[in-house]
């Protein structure tokens, strides 16, 4: 019996000793942003997925772009093991603004393919890179003109910006392609032969037109097998005092809602945001709010992370998640105000710019994101236990200079890897088209 109860004793102390070393591996040292990583000079918004990505096949590396702060698009691999960084500029000059960042989809074979275009651009640009694994070449650039589409006639505003792709593998490998275009809207357009030929573009989400050119904001995550994922807004919180948060996947040729009703057949698209599940009802509580990220949990449930602006300088992070029931949504932490450094006497045109929050996608009870500590905007890691209920928070930078916003983690990337998380470092953020930022990373800077 003492034997017994030494040997529980004894495997007790294992556990918490085996827990604890769990916690540190996960665990970051914080230390000011300075003394982190840093890719290179530039900046990015919080839509065009993903901006950084994972890949392992005869190399072990992460793919990321940016917008630097002359416009350059950029995109850059991390050798997982050698720490060997590439960069390469894949369009000089096409326009300082950080809505233009690039997103990256690598392709069965190995080979990237990026989208990127102006911010209310007239073209839509692509480049495929010659070899797999490789940023080092790429074929010419390539314009797709997906908003031509005779269907919508009428349409006065035919623009691109944002961009989106996926690639399911129980659809043959069909290329999903989602960007904000005709109208304004959310569009999709398709490739069956991995990027070459496109089909016209489609609106996906039509909310009623209450004002000219009204646009869902969309936040998309696919498993790269058989379903697409996508949370969405009314519109602009500037101008939708409602501004709510809805849910909708696509699978096998049609929408659904988060019970598995479906909405409507791909073929008859598009929907109103109110056929999908609203997920948070800016009508009942008369506070708007706006959409940051989607994925799903090890259950397959979709996750959500939105913020509601009660105030410009009060923006509250918030996590929703499908129980398989219900929708729950818990606040996280207040999250400050805006971030960009507004000029003295001059009115702040970006008021709902929140300094952002992003799902690790190996866990989605793992959130990064980015709130005021002593002035300064700083990374942290919040997670939880209990679906949202209660978190406990470890800071990744801390007694920062200048301010550390949106957050991203590459998607796909496991979590013992590194660097696999990324922001922006503002030492100078007037507007998106007036910035001084640099792209960092969570690999600490070796003295």
């Amino acid at each position: 019996m003492v034997k017994f109860n030494r040997l529980l004793f004894m495997s007790a102390l294992f556990l918490i000793w085996f827990s604890a070393c769990s916690m540190q591996e996960k665990d970051f040292d914080p230390r000011p942003a300075h003394q982190w990583q840093t890719l290179g000079d530039g900046a990015w918004c919080w839509f065009s997925d993903p901006r950084a990505i994972y890949y392992q096949g005869e190399k072990e590396q992460s793919y990321v772009g940016w917008v630097d702060t002359v416009g350059n698009i950029i995109i850059a691999s991390y050798d997982h093991q050698s720490g060997d960084i590439e960069k390469f500029i894949l369009h000089e000059k096409l326009q300082r603004d950080d809505h233009n960042v690039p997103s990256i989809l690598v392709r069965p074979d190995g080979r990237l393919l990026v989208f990127y275009s102006k911010h209310g651009g007239d073209e839509f640009y692509t480049r495929l890179s010659r070899n797999p694994e490789s940023v080092a070449e790429w074929y010419p650039v390539r314009t797709l003109p997906l908003n031509e589409n005779e269907i919508y006639a009428d349409s006065l505003l035919r623009d691109y910006t944002y961009s989106h792709p996926f690639q399911l593998s129980a659809e043959n490998n069909r290329t999903f392609l989602f960007w904000r275009g005709i109208n304004r809207k959310p569009c999709v357009s398709i490739s069956e032969d991995g990027g070459e030929n496109w089909s016209k573009g489609k609106i996906v989400i039509r909310p009623d037109d209450i004002y000219k050119h009204r646009r869902p904001y969309v936040k998309y995550f696919s498993n790269d097998e058989d379903k697409i994922y996508l949370s969405f807004t009314d519109g602009h919180p500037r101008k939708e005092p409602e501004n709510s948060i809805y849910y909708a996947c696509y699978q096998q040729g049609a929408f659904y809602r988060a019970d598995g009703s479906k909405i409507t057949d791909f073929a008859k698209i598009p929907f109103k945001p109110l056929d999908a599940d609203v997920v948070y009802n800016a009508r009942e509580t008369r506070v708007r709010a706006w959409v940051w990220d989607i994925a799903t949990d090890r259950k397959g449930r979709p996750v959500i992370l939105y913020t509601r602006l009660p105030d410009f300088k009060d923006h509250r992070y918030h996590y929703a998640i499908w129980n398989g029931h219900q929708w729950l949504d818990h606040e996280i932490v207040a999250g400050g105000g805006w971030f960009p450094q507004t000029l003295a006497g001059k009115r702040e045109s970006e008021r709902h710019y929140s300094a952002g929050l992003v799902l690790d996608r190996a866990d989605p009870s793992v959130v990064y994101l980015s709130r005021p500590v002593n002035g300064v905007f700083e990374i942290e890691r919040w997670q939880t236990s209990d679906m949202g209920k209660s978190w406990q928070s470890t800071p990744v930078t801390r007694q920062s200079k200048y301010d550390n916003v949106r957050p991203f983690v590459s998607w796909n990337a496991p979590q013992t890897i590194k660097p696999r998380l990324f922001w922006m470092t503002n030492l100078n953020y007037i507007h998106y088209s007036n910035y001084a930022s640099l792209i960092r990373m969570d690999m600490p800077i070796v003295p």
